[in-house]
């Protein structure tokens, strides 16, 4: 498993690592048991960043090359509206905004008071676990 605490901090804090896994369903659970357990008793624990997904179908689906563009594009920008992203990606502004709308959702990227997009995470990790035993 990575931790936030492995990557370079960024502005006197530590950088904001958002982990993408295909794996079980199950897995999420096992992981809020863990938390809960530690939690009951009395140990820290730190937030699971993670975002999974059933299958790599599923994950390729949802973060198309499209979408990957879109995100590296707010991490060289920082915060942009979302007519100004379509125009420098060069895309349809409906497709953009759809496209915005889907990965805050998923908790992707953020957007700030002014309504801009912007990347939340410092560094995304993928894992995709084969189906073994």
């Amino acid at each position: 498993m990575t931790s936030s605490a492995t990557c370079a901090p960024r502005a006197g804090r530590l950088a904001r690592v958002l982990e993408i896994r295909v794996s079980a369903p199950g897995d999420a659970l096992d992981r809020f048991e863990a938390a809960w357990n530690r939690a009951a008793e009395g140990r820290g624990f730190r937030p699971f960043r993670i975002l999974s997904f059933a299958d790599l179908p599923r994950l390729l689906k949802t973060l198309t090359p499209a979408r990957w563009a879109l995100l590296e594009r707010l991490a060289g920008e920082g915060p942009v509206s979302v007519y100004r992203l379509a125009k420098q990606l060069g895309r349809d502004y409906k497709n953009v905004h759809t496209d915005v709308a889907r990965l805050a959702a998923l908790g992707l990227i953020e957007k700030n008071r002014g309504g801009e997009a912007l990347v939340a995470w410092d560094a995304v990790r993928a894992e995709l676990r084969l189906g073994r035993g």
